[in-house]
């Protein structure tokens, strides 16, 4: 038997005040297992790397002494594949994995080749060893690292999942979008980067509209899809994985969402984490849209689709690059303080003002011979309504309107919860309910 925590994002740029009781009754229940799991979305270095030209929207860093608030809460293991990976390009990167390797984390997702990125790592518990493969959906195209040749370095980056997107449209809608597209000429230089070599022309039914594709279809809609090439890179990885350890865990950074509702993943994701239980993967851990999203039993193993964050403290950055000034019309007379009033309108719009982004959900699972045992689940608040340099820390909610959020939301994967005091309990069978585990 060997037991999981798992968190969402950790978007740390402070020291914890103090070890209070919110911070000891989380630590108890995450150091509880035997594999402890979060996704660090901040670069940690002293601005060794030059901030990028473009950011995951908040140029992300701090010092590395956060990455010690990270092993105080009990992680032993980390995913740092994400959008903000790259905030402080190659230098920034490789800081962060040189801070990682000396606090002592198991990390996976960067790293100086694609090689690096993409290889598995592992760590080694008193139940099992255990193996962690992570990878993003969600990135500058720039920040996806580079194969090695032979002949040729690869570039430092991130394990990337990259998606397809059509739209299907009716045959008569179709008529219409190709004679816009040839009145307007959107397509008049990719025609020529076609013609000169320069870019690959697509090889299905679909065409362009700009950056977008379009395809006939009776069934209209958007449908997504996963990029074969690197989902055979992260199954080559879980192949890997599974001869060399007990478990493997597969960590998966996406905002991509269905439609307009950033609590529904987008369709390629649902593939891709299936494929990867297909393949051998034990769970696999989404995190990224910075809300909850629904949980999966996919062949008696977990698929979380977004665990929510677990820190959150993208407002209280120290230092900002002159291109995020200039973005709010800012110069350089002003401070960190005004160009996040700027940004949120004097917290009148933004992540601030939106309560979902302040909760989220800490899973606590059992497995024994690659089977799920049970899955506890606690309620996770950020300290909404709080000034920006005081909210972001994590305490155990007594609410249980989020496990009733969560509840709604994995209803159409045929996941049930029950919920009994303030935790909730997945049903695995309506026939053997297990225990709850004692709330730690």
């Amino acid at each position: 038997m060997i037991s999981f925590t798992a968190t969402g994002d950790s978007f740390i740029t402070r020291k914890l005040p103090a070890k209070d009781a919110a911070f000891n009754e989380l630590s108890s229940i995450i150091q509880s297992s035997d594999v402890r799991f979060t996704n660090l979305e901040i670069t940690t270095h002293h601005f060794e790397g030059f901030p990028s030209a473009v950011s995951g929207g908040t140029w992300a860093v701090a010092p590395p002494h956060v990455l010690n608030e990270i092993k105080e809460y009990g992680f032993n293991l980390v995913g740092w594949a994400n959008n903000h990976t790259l905030d402080y390009s190659h230098g920034g990167l490789q800081a962060t994995e040189k801070y990682l390797n000396e606090y002592g984390f198991v990390h996976a997702g960067a790293g100086d080749n694609l090689a690096k990125a993409s290889e598995p790592k592992y760590l080694d518990t008193p139940s099992g060893r255990v193996a962690i493969i992570a990878a993003t959906s969600s990135f500058h195209e720039s920040a996806a690292a580079g194969e090695q040749r032979p002949d040729m370095v690869g570039r430092p980056g991130v394990n990337p999942l990259r998606f397809k997107t059509v739209h299907n449209i009716s045959p008569e809608k179709s008529s219409y979008l190709k004679m816009i597209a040839e009145t307007v000429e959107i397509n008049a230089e990719k025609k020529l980067q076609i013609k000169n070599g320069y870019e690959v022309g697509s090889s299905d039914d679909s065409f362009s509209f700009g950056t977008y594709l379009f395809r006939e279809s009776e069934e209209e809609g958007k449908t997504t899809m996963p990029l074969q090439k690197d989902v055979d890179r992260i199954v080559k990885a879980i192949s890997e994985a599974k001869r060399q350890a007990d478990y493997v865990l597969v960590s998966i950074h996406a905002h991509e969402m269905k439609g307009a509702s950033k609590e529904l993943p987008a369709e390629f994701l649902e593939t891709f984490s299936r494929i990867c239980i297909d393949e051998g993967a034990h769970s696999v851990i989404g995190h990224g849209p910075h809300v909850i999203r629904g949980i999966e039993i996919y062949k008696n193993r977990p698929i979380f689709y977004s665990l929510g964050n677990f820190i959150f403290q993208n407002e209280t950055v120290t230092h900002l690059p002159d291109d995020f000034y200039k973005k709010y019309e800012l110069d350089h007379s002003h401070t960190v303080a005004d160009a996040f009033d700027a940004r949120s309108k004097n917290n009148t719009i933004g992540y601030g003002t939106n309560k979902d982004i302040w909760t989220a959900i800490l899973p606590y699972w059992t497995m024994e011979d690659g089977e799920l045992k049970e899955l506890v689940l606690y309620p996770i608040e950020l300290g909404f309504g709080e000034p920006r340099y005081k909210k972001g820390w994590p305490s155990v909610d007594k609410n249980v309107d989020i496990l009733k959020k969560l509840q709604k939301l994995s209803a159409p994967y045929g996941t049930k919860i029950e919920i009994e005091g303030s935790v909730g309990r997945v049903i695995l069978k309506a026939d053997a309910l297990v225990e709850l585990s004692p709330i730690l």
